[in-house]
């Protein structure tokens, strides 16, 4: 039996403790991160044992028993499901234990709302997260339907009872989720007309008001180059954090498309990025030679060689896959409480370039073809935070020709 970074593995998974050990090494754990993982696996396997469970036991719901017992234990550390990831992603791709169970509708509120899912990734062409989030939003709205009248009888849906969901639902949101919320319940009343469910009540659905844009939240020059200058170069998140809000700052993208970018969006010869934004988008932008250099510079000392996919920018932290947009953000924010700025998120980088670009004298046509504006009344905003773009939008004044 061996003995893997310190760690003795007994008990049914003690089969796959080498090549657990392998797989860690592969995906870039350091020797500390793997040696708890394989302690967490001697762990599981003795609880295993004793439950009179082989490795193939390892259901989903038998890990969730497992871990409410570990909790219950009194450690405090490796105690989610997240922390099982690497373990069991080992072991499903081993077909050892089973992938994730399907969860089967066990109603017929979850049989509409997969329906609609359905609908939503295959009609709408929504990806999988936005989907999610609007069968989530209408949830309620459906169970509630559906508890009135048994299961059946949704031709019998009324204009009223859309509007008096909402305006509950809008009591307790903030205005863009309710936002949302109204976007999703339109898509699912419109799919239920043309399923034949319900009557055309799309339309019904009250419009959410919202308050007219203020002034961009830029930051000063003097703030983003601080922000920069946080970062340090000497260590490979250092450079990492660099190129990327560079890329925000100068740019002007988003935290979800600095995320998104791969290996092969960049045209070295060109100077050019390509940009996968929404929705479904790809545009070309420059790519600045003080951007370029920053990139270059990470990815030739900084980007982790045990990279799981063609991401450019990489978690620091094994498994080393490619970035979130949330990784994105908070990097953005650790730079600014590094500064001394408090909290600043990747939006105002963006915010910060639009207004950098309108400076230098760039028109708001020009700003919009960077920051990719499907509609010049999103650009216009930009022309508050310029006396000189509002002068060419004013009357002039009676008389004073």
């Amino acid at each position: 039996m061996d003995v893997l970074y310190g760690v003795r593995v007994t008990g049914p998974l003690a089969p796959y403790a080498r090549g657990l050990a392998d797989e860690l090494a592969r995906l870039g754990f350091t020797e500390f991160s793997a040696r708890g993982q394989l302690g967490l696996a001697a762990h599981l396997s003795r609880w295993l044992a004793g439950s009179g469970l082989d490795a193939a036991g390892l259901t989903v719901l038998v890990a969730k028993e497992y871990l409410a017992a570990r909790r219950a234990a009194g450690y405090t550390a490796y105690r989610t499901p997240k922390a099982l990831a690497p373990l069991l992603g080992y072991l499903r791709g081993q077909g050892v234990v089973p992938q994730d169970e399907i969860i089967v509708p066990a109603g017929l509120v979850d049989v509409l709302l997969e329906r609609f899912r359905g609908y939503l990734l295959a009609e709408r062409g929504l990806q999988a997260k936005v989907a999610s989030s609007y069968v989530a939003g209408v949830r309620p709205f459906v169970a509630g339907c559906l508890r009135e009248d048994g299961g059946a009888g949704l031709e019998h849906l009324t204009a009223a009872d859309v509007t008096a969901f909402m305006v509950s639902e809008a009591r307790r949101l903030a205005p863009k989720a309710a936002q949302r919320l109204a976007s999703a319940l339109r898509a699912l009343l419109r799919f239920w007309h043309l399923e034949g469910l319900a009557g055309p009540l799309g339309e019904a659905v009250p419009k959410v008001a919202s308050r007219r844009p203020g002034l961009p939240r830029a930051l000063p020059p003097a703030q983003v180059r601080a922000m920069l200058s946080s970062c340090d170069l000497a260590r490979p998140d250092g450079r990492r954090d660099l190129a990327m809000m560079l890329l925000l700052a100068r740019t002007g993208l988003r935290a979800g498309e600095v995320a998104g970018l791969q290996l092969g969006d960049i045209s070295w010869r060109c100077g050019e990025i390509t940009i996968a934004g929404k929705p479904n988008r790809r545009d070309q932008l420059p790519l600045p030679a003080e951007v370029g250099e920053a990139i270059a510079a990470y990815l030739q000392d900084g980007r982790p060689a045990t990279a799981l996919d063609r991401s450019v920018f990489i978690r620091i932290k094994a498994p080393h896959r490619g970035l979130t947009p949330g990784g994105v953000t908070q990097a953005v924010a650790a730079a600014a409480r590094r500064a001394g700025l408090g909290t600043i998120y990747a939006h105002r980088l963006r915010h910060s370039a639009a207004t950098a670009m309108l400076a230098e004298g760039a028109s708001l046509a020009e700003i919009g073809q960077v920051l990719r504006h499907r509609r010049p009344l999103t650009t216009a905003v930009y022309a508050k935070v310029s006396t000189g773009a509002l002068r060419a939008l004013a009357r002039p004044w009676p008389g004073s020709l």
